[in-house]
Parts: structure tokens; sequence; C-alpha cells
């Protein structure tokens, strides 16, 4: 359980970050949760800067990481390359708190200097790009948000393609019951992929590519394979009926429904490749799981 709430008695009359300085928690860790509206009364109502306690007990809401033992498969002083499997989210969502993700590795090695650079999907594994500190936090984000860095994917996809393709198709949110769903629509943002064949499998009739996102829209490889008629084997999201996958995603799917209509018990997509520069220093990491 990640996130937790701890009961703290108060002293009534002084202002919260004065009470702040007196418990065991990092004092810069509980300022910072206090911006973050993680620090309440017993009334649930969330504490602000400068307010005057009044309740005899105040609530802080903590991750306390918990460790499976997964370790970077690559580390310097200033980041960190982690091999994630698939079925794995890298961050707790807001209404999945109590479940165990990548962050908790991250802060269980690094604590609160520890930071994801960067994020892919849930059932998506392979390389996820950790910062150590503010410094590299603040340079790698950046690094992303400028798009400096070289990312390639595995995926394995229904039927056969024998060349290089160059999907242009413009991605916006789908109107559909999934909200997280996108869909290619032509007023939506611009996105391209390339897709690049490595190995067709004729028995199964399905090819392992390699797809080089050029902008990073949400489930962009997963929505473009689906758009040109190959989707990604696996995926529960695109390709399948829309009740299937709202009952996918309130786990009423079981494992034999999911290979009997996907065809796989997970997503077939890893990031596969990543390079970049920091530091004037070229680094280059390659996954070390297989798609299987």
């Amino acid at each position: 359980m990640p996130y937790i709430k701890k009961e703290f008695k108060t002293k009534k009359g002084i202002k919260i970050e004065e009470f702040l300085k007196e418990l065991p928690i990092d004092l810069k860790l509980s300022l910072s949760l206090l911006e973050k509206g993680k620090i309440s009364d017993e009334k649930n109502s969330r504490l602000q800067k400068n307010q005057v306690l009044k309740s005899e007990f105040i609530y802080i809401t903590i991750f306390e990481p918990i460790t499976k033992g997964l370790k970077p498969i690559f580390e310097t002083f200033h980041f960190a390359i982690f091999d994630k499997p698939s079925g794995l989210m890298v961050h707790p969502s807001s209404h999945q708190l109590n479940i165990y993700t990548l962050l908790d590795e991250i802060r269980y090695l690094y604590k609160e200097k520890g930071s994801l650079v960067h994020r892919i999907d849930t059932e998506t594994s392979g390389l996820v790009l950790v910062a150590k500190n503010s410094f590299s936090d603040m340079v790698l984000k950046n690094m992303f948000e400028e798009k400096e860095y070289i990312k390639k994917y595995q995926a394995i996809v229904e039927g056969k393609i024998t060349n290089s393709i160059e999907i242009n198709s413009a991605i916006t949110n789908d109107n559909g019951l999934i909200k997280l769903k996108m869909r290619v629509d032509e007023k939506g943002k611009e996105s391209k992929t390339f897709i690049n064949p490595i190995f067709y499998d004729e028995k199964n009739n399905q090819t392992q590519i390699e797809a080089i996102p050029q902008t990073g829209r949400q489930h962009q490889i997963r929505v473009h394979l689906e758009s040109i008629g190959h989707k990604i084997i696996g995926d529960t999201l695109y390709g399948v009926e829309e009740k299937f996958a709202d009952e996918f995603l309130k786990k009423k799917i079981s494992k034999e429904q999911r290979i009997k209509v996907t065809k796989s018990s997970r997503l077939m997509l890893q990031a596969d490749y990543l390079e970049f520069t920091f530091l004037d220093n070229i680094y280059k990491f390659k996954s070390l799981q297989k798609l299987k």
C-alpha cells in the first residue's frame, strides 16, 4: 500500500508550518505535501499555507514505497534506466493509489529525489528513464519536451507488412464509452509514426515490426497501427469491441478470454531502444526483454 494516511495529534493555535517542524517527517517533504493538498484536518478539509490549526488531529497522505527487487539495468550519478515488465504501472493513478508501481522501486532506491522523466503504458514493456536528482530531472525532462532523443519500439501485429510505412494521421480523443481511448481524426493533433517490418511469421500471419514515433500522442503507435488494419497482438483497447475493452478495464475479463480475443496474454509492444546525449556523452540502450 504505497499511499497511506498518517494521523498526528496537533497543537491547536499554531500555524501548520510550525507544527510540521516537530514531526518525524522531512520538513521539505511535508511542506511539499502541504502545497499538493495532501494534508487535511478531521473534516477531510485540505489545510492551506499559514493556516492556524483548530482540529485535534491532522492527516498526512504520504507515499511509502515497497520493493519487489526490480533494479535498473544501468545507472550513473544522475540517472537510471529501468527495463519495465509488461503489466506494471509506472505511477499510481488517482483512483488506483494502493498498488505496486515502478515508482515504488524508484522511491525505494532514490527517495524523493527519484523521478520519472517519461512514462510508458502499463501493458507496454521496456525502457524507462529515471532522474536521480533535481538537476538531471530538469535537463532530461527538457530533453524529452524538445524531443532531443531517439526512441524505438518493437511490436508484433496482425497481418503481413512487407514495406516500410509512414503513417501521417492526426489523433484526437475518442467520443465513445472509454474516455482514455484515442482515435484517428483529421481534426486532431498532427501525429507521425514510421513502421519498418522485421520478420513475418507466416504460420500465425503476424509481423514483428519496429515503430518510431515522431510525435508523442497518447497510445499513438497502437492507434496508428490499428488504423491501417494491423492491430497489435494482445491489444485490449484497439481493434476489439468496445464492450470487451470496457469489461477488461473493469477487470471482468479472464486471462483465457483475453487470449481468445486478442491472441495474447499481454500487449505485444515494447519500448526497445533509447538514445540521448547527456553532459556531452551519448548513451544508447536496448531492452533486455524479448517479445513473446
